[in-house]
């Protein structure tokens, strides 16, 4: 009776990759109709799937950057001289509004940005000492940018 049991077991299956659950570039968040997914330069076609997730991640970080960038220059000229910060001395266009910050302000904003910085790194990053000494800069497998 055991060996009959056993017999109409399911027998394990190992973890192959099918064309059910494999990755492709075109899965991604962004790739949207009527353009589909858009890869002029033809990135996506050398790279495997751990690959195109740094280079996700690398991409949504830049045009976050950006974006805040923009709406800093734009704050920069609708407020200037009407700011609490610095009693209202910041003058002029907005690119020259950095080097008039006081000393010691540059340093805080750099602190916080290497807080970000690392907070991320240890969120989405493998560990240095857990990868491969020639294969750095591995993304966690359940980490998605």
């Amino acid at each position: 009776l055991a060996g009959s049991a056993v017999a109409s077991a399911p027998a394990p299956m190992a973890k192959t990759s099918s064309a059910m659950n494999a990755f492709s570039a075109a899965d991604l968040p962004g790739a949207l109709a009527p353009m589909g997914f858009f890869d002029p330069l033809g990135f996506a076609e050398k790279a495997d799937e751990k690959t195109l997730k740094r280079y996700r991640e690398a991409e949504v970080t830049h045009g976050r950057v950006a974006m805040l960038a923009a709406v800093g220059f734009l704050v920069g000229e609708a407020v200037e001289g009407s700011s609490f910060l610095f009693d209202a001395q910041i003058s002029g266009p907005a690119i020259t509004h950095f080097l008039q910050v006081p000393d010691g302000w540059d340093a805080l904003i750099i602190t916080f940005i290497g807080a970000a910085e690392a907070q991320r790194a240890q969120i989405g990053w493998v560990d240095p000492a857990d990868a491969s000494y020639d294969q750095p800069g591995f993304l966690r497998d359940e980490y998605y940018p």
